[in-house]
């Protein structure tokens, strides 16, 4: 496990956190982004990409 994977992780989650339930269409991009760089710590780090639908608590 890399730090820089968790770090992504990391400040994807909150940037997703902070966007997510904004309704306008810029929120909507953050959100994703927040999303992607999530996953792609997360696949740095070895681990499977969470493909849930947001706000879920699915794994």
């Amino acid at each position: 496990m890399s730090v820089e994977g968790k770090l992504k992780e990391a400040a994807g989650f909150v940037n997703e956190e902070l966007n997510e339930h904004r309704d306008s269409p810029e929120g909507k991009q953050a959100a994703q982004e927040g999303r992607d760089l999530r996953n792609e710590g997360r696949i740095e780090d070895g681990k499977m990409p969470k493909t849930t639908e947001p706000g879920t608590g699915a794994e």
